[in-house]
């Protein structure tokens, strides 16, 4: 009898690994998923539990700089996949401390990665027996590549210029990856995502604190003059990217995962404003408010606020077939929904 496969996904807990579990435990069920997450503050432990009805899941609770911990993991487990979310992800709390976010993000990268490539590999380009297709998968970010003029798109070779701690430390990660393929040939992919949004977002990120500022009648902040453009992309589009990347894409390669939706700040809180008139009319009509529109106010803005993020997703809708379901009017009503029925 065929022994189950046994996937390691990092982060787990977290926004999109929210979405990427049960979507990948259903589709998979003869994959084994060992779903690791430190359970910072960014996670969501009664989503979690949730995962209990899956089969095919088991929660580590644990931290991807526990080298021990790991290898103990992958040894009792036999892993042969890695698909790794687990990062520190807010530029706001980089700026106030960077420390975390080296730590997690390049540091943790680094020994989760080295702790694959000794149980999978015994030298360089040696692998042993039956592991010759243990793949590790790294989830980032388009904001590695920095900001962008007002045309163009980031490709997957454009370089590397991040402005934030956070990005920062991506690009860093993002590169000891690239290294670990090209000193030892270890099986890497690598997947450079735009703006995530949808169900389930922790409160701190942008559009979570438009509707929850809102729905309490709150001043809803905007940084600068709110036009700074994001190219957004909704949570199940990009776990249904990993999916197809880790499993179809080419060794050694990185591929961007877009939206194609570029908004400007300012227009996603005057979309949502909209659409909570509609969806939630009593608290503005309680305050006296004609639209939620009146909320928005504009605040200085962060420092090392890039301009535009916007990347080219052709590589991977050519390459794998790949295509987004959600459009971002589709995506954000599906979102304010959520939020409308879930705001406590």
């Amino acid at each position: 009898m065929k022994q189950q496969k046994t996937i390691l996904v990092t982060g787990g807990a977290g926004f999109i690994g929210l979405h990427f579990v049960p979507y990948f435990a259903k589709k998979y069920p003869d994959v084994h998923i060992i779903n690791f997450d430190k359970l910072t503050y960014a996670a969501d432990v009664e989503e979690v539990s949730k995962f209990t009805r899956l089969p095919n899941h088991y929660f580590v609770e644990g931290d991807i700089e526990d080298r021990l911990l790991l290898e103990k993991l992958f040894e009792e487990h036999d892993i042969q996949g890695v698909i790794h979310f687990a990062a520190e992800s807010h530029v706001d709390r980089s700026i106030d401390d960077p420390d975390a976010f080296i730590r997690t993000n390049v540091h943790g990268t680094f020994t989760l990665l080295d702790v694959a490539k000794n149980y999978w590999m015994t030298g360089a380009n040696q692998w042993r027996p039956g592991y010759e297709n243990a793949r590790f998968h790294h989830i980032s970010t388009d904001e590695v590549y920095g900001t962008l003029g007002p045309a163009g798109l980031f490709s997957e070779t454009s370089p590397y210029a991040p402005s934030s701690p956070y990005s920062a430390s991506k690009a860093s990660s993002d590169m000891i990856v690239e290294s670990y393929y090209k000193t030892y040939g270890m099986n890497t992919v690598i997947t450079n995502c735009s703006n995530n949004y949808g169900p389930k977002q922790h409160k701190e990120k942008l559009i979570p604190t438009i509707i929850r500022k809102a729905l309490n009648v709150e001043t809803v902040p905007i940084y600068g003059d709110g036009q700074n453009i994001r190219d957004w992309l909704y949570v199940l589009d990009h776990c249904k990217g990993v999916d197809q990347v880790f499993h179809s894409g080419q060794k050694g390669d990185v591929y961007n995962i877009g939206g194609e939706n570029e908004r400007t700040n300012l227009y996603i809180a005057r979309k949502i404003c909209e659409l909570l008139d509609d969806l939630a009319p009593g608290p503005k009509r309680d305050a006296g408010l004609e639209s939620y529109k009146e909320l928005i106010s504009f605040v200085d803005d962060r420092p090392g606020h890039d301009r535009r993020y916007a990347v080219d997703a052709s590589k991977i809708k050519q390459e794998l077939g790949w295509q987004a379901d959600e459009n971002f009017e589709s995506g954000i009503l599906k979102t304010v929904e959520w939020y409308v029925n879930h705001e406590k």
